[in-house]
């Protein structure tokens, strides 16, 4: 059988051997770059507060950008519970401010680090015992491992509550 045929293509990889050549300011090249443009635009718009991209409807973009901080924040208070423990109500309102503008970099237990650090620096209206409870959430987890969450983190934890004199 041949590969020679009428509307056959040949398969090539990346550096192995003859390919399309395209010229850089060729159609398909410009649409590329376009579209890199764009993309990156619309996703600083909804991660980054960023401007709202030529084309797209502003009203819609702050609607997805809300649904995505609501999300981030769903997961967030998945992996560390005790963080709407301590904020109550004001949880989701704390963490939609903390996010618009800050993109999450580095995973959600980072995220949440640097949301606790950020209430930690910049909310005088924190209780006294919130502020108590988030600095030590805080400190129990900045170590270089995480606590353990199993029964051999938990036992340890619960025993030394219930001993007299600890």
């Amino acid at each position: 059988m041949s590969d020679t045929g009428p509307g056959s293509r040949p398969v090539t990889a990346p550096g192995l051997g003859p390919g399309p050549v395209t010229d850089p300011g060729s159609g398909t090249d410009a649409a590329r770059r376009r579209l890199a443009t764009v993309q990156a635009a619309l996703l600083g718009a909804l991660v980054a507060d960023g401007p709202v991209p030529a084309g797209f409807d502003p009203e819609r973009l702050e609607i997805q950008r809300r649904a995505l901080v609501a999300k981030r924040a769903s997961v967030i208070a998945g992996i560390a519970p005790e963080l709407p423990d301590v904020l109550g109500d004001q949880y989701r309102p704390a963490f939609a401010a903390y996010a618009r503008g800050r993109p999450m970099t580095g995973g959600y237990r980072p995220d949440a680090m640097r949301f606790v650090a950020h209430l930690l620096d910049s909310d005088p209206a924190l209780s006294r015992r919130r502020r108590r409870r988030l600095r030590r959430w805080y400190r129990e987890r900045s170590g270089q491992a995480p606590r353990g969450w199993g029964l051999a983190g938990l036992l340890p934890r619960r025993l030394r509550r219930t001993r007299p004199g600890a």
